[in-house]
């Protein structure tokens, strides 16, 4: 599946009644684009993304090699099993900011995905741990997370939606791109790896 004729901006919305950590992705249009499930209880992390929520048909898998790879490694492959990229978090880096590295299916690093604000992560965690008080940290710190090419150059944005109950994102594009299908992907990922924010 392609997604380079994507309606921007995306919408993503964290599903908070669910046992495993599902959310799904609409487009401008409001139209599904996708919807997302992770394996929990799992040996290693598996990340599925069907094309609805009768998850009859899946078109990707982000699967983790984390029990030989400390920095964590993501191998994207869609439904023929043909890799598509792979996204790698850099784990010293993610104590003060959540940050990516994303390569293609050759292993050429090309992006990166870092966390606009160390400072927004540290208050969000501090906050957080405050009783009563720790109930609008999620509506007053609400990270941003941003793609760029080696040179800088930056091609999408994912921003946190202030909300007291659940998890909303929207994901917008400032230069469209081949890899796309690649971006939204790892952004996803991201998500989900650092869902315990907000």
């Amino acid at each position: 599946m392609n997604l380079n004729n994507l309606k921007f901006p995306l919408d993503i919305k964290f599903h908070i009644a669910t046992f495993s950590n599902d959310f799904s992705v609409t487009d401008a249009n409001n139209q599904p684009v996708f919807y997302v499930r992770e394996k929990i209880l799992s040996w290693r992390d598996v990340i599925k993304i069907y094309r609805d929520s009768s998850k009859k048909e899946e078109l990707f898998q982000l699967r983790s090699n984390k029990i030989i790879d400390f920095q964590q490694t993501f191998t994207i492959t869609d439904a023929n099993g043909n890799i598509v990229g792979k996204a790698k978090r850099k784990t010293f880096k993610s104590f003060w900011k959540a940050t990516f590295h994303i390569y293609d299916a050759n292993n050429n690093h090309l992006f990166t995905i870092n966390e606009r604000s160390g400072f927004t992560r540290m208050m969000d965690g501090m906050v957080g741990e405050i009783p009563v008080v720790g109930f609008f940290s999620g509506y007053i710190f609400n990270p941003k997370y941003v793609l760029t090419d080696l040179q800088g150059g930056e091609m999408m944005e994912v921003s946190k939606e202030p909300s007291f109950f659940g998890r909303k994102f929207k994901l917008n594009q400032y230069q469209s791109s081949e890899n796309d299908t690649l971006f939204v992907l790892s952004f996803i990922l991201m998500l989900i790896t650092d869902r315990d924010r907000g």
